[in-house]
């Protein structure tokens, strides 16, 4: 295995009991080599892009992990499945999502995966817990810190649960 690298992971799920997914999704991250430092408050937000289905409960977690990109996608795709996400039209609703933001400083771009995250500094459900978290950290490609990025997507819904 690689050096131990810290992480963030953001976390979302519209269907079932939202927040018994995201816990169970915390618990099942820290099973297979992901060690959750912290988690940031629930958020609950508006769907982007298909509109008509129910909010989505967000959250991002701080961990580390000796895993390679790869090996932590496919576990966070092991997990999704466990909590019966399936995969259907492009943003339906679902039980469970799990988005590799950054890893580490890494640079990230296959086929399979990108990191950090591509769509990451367009969405306020991603970022606002993420400055919760680590207001100052820096996004390895903008240089830009995770607050900057926050500023430009205040006008999207997202609504803080506790």
């Amino acid at each position: 295995m690689g050096a131990t690298k810290k992480i963030y992971l953001a976390l979302g799920s519209n269907l079932g009991d939202r927040a018994a997914n995201l816990a169970e999704a915390v618990r099942k991250l820290a099973e297979c080599q992901v060690r959750v430092l912290r988690c940031s408050r629930l958020y609950e937000t508006e769907p982007m892009g298909l509109r008509a289905q129910p909010w989505f409960l967000n959250q991002v977690v701080e961990a580390e992990t000796d895993l390679f990109p790869l090996q932590l996608l496919a576990r966070t795709l092991e997990i999704e499945r466990e909590l019966g996400r399936r995969r259907t039209l492009p943003n339906a609703p679902r039980t469970l999502d799990i988005d590799i933001l950054l890893f580490g400083g890494f640079v990230v771009d296959t086929p399979r995966l990108r990191i950090p995250h591509p769509r990451m500094n367009d969405r306020r459900f991603v970022l606002e817990p993420l400055a919760e978290l680590a207001p100052d950290l820096r996004h390895p490609v903008t240089r830009r810190t995770i607050r900057d990025h926050l500023a430009a997507t205040l006008s999207q819904r997202v609504r803080i649960l506790g």
